[in-house]
């Protein structure tokens, strides 16, 4: 990770899942990261929808010139990356496998901007819809974010996986009470 809000976030995340593959949503808390909230966004799993926007930090908005919510992040990069940017967002959610990767896009005026790209899973809970976290910032100071307006065909760089080591045993977390019968995560 090559960003300092990405690194922030992360090492958020990751104190929040403790020793869990992932946090469950509501770990987070918007004031512990309040100065990051521009950049971070939550993605719902829907491959079939491609994956859009549920919220989208301000910042983020600006680079792209609109509001996200309800577009589909896979619409943001070039054809030829799509079908590589589902592979990886359907690592991230069905392995809850925290994911980095490098972007670049070309602004209106024809500055080429680099990003990196911070994706981080949630833990499934029953009867509530998969979702994901992340982070995008610009590696390269980009000054008034009004004068980029609207990237767009970005282009996947790079990814990697991010090991993710687990402190101790898996911790158990109730799912849910009914009628006596208790259900944990991560037992068969």
């Amino acid at each position: 990770m090559k960003h300092p809000a990405s690194q922030e976030f992360y090492a958020y995340w990751d104190r929040k899942r403790a020793s869990a593959a992932a946090p469950e949503r509501g770990d987070l808390e918007p004031g512990h990261v309040r100065h990051l909230l521009g950049d971070i966004f939550v993605l719902s799993c829907d491959a079939s929808a491609g994956y859009p926007f549920r919220v989208a930090g301000t910042r983020m908005c600006a680079l792209f010139g609109a509001d996200l919510k309800g577009r589909s992040v896979l619409s943001l990069f070039r054809e030829a990356d799509r079908g590589e940017m589902q592979d990886i967002l359907g690592i991230v959610a069905h392995e809850t496998q925290a994911t980095i990767a490098g972007a670049t896009s070309l602004a209106p005026d024809g500055t080429r901007i680099h990003l990196e790209l911070l994706l981080l899973p949630f833990s499934a809970r029953s009867h509530a819809p998969i979702s994901m976290t992340g982070l995008l910032a610009p590696l390269s100071p980009v000054g008034e974010l009004q004068a980029y307006g609207s990237l767009k065909d970005f282009s996947l760089t790079s990814w990697r996986h991010l090991k993710q080591d687990r402190r101790g045993p898996r911790a158990l977390r109730t799912w849910s009470l009914i009628r006596g019968l208790t259900v944990y995560e991560g037992i068969r």
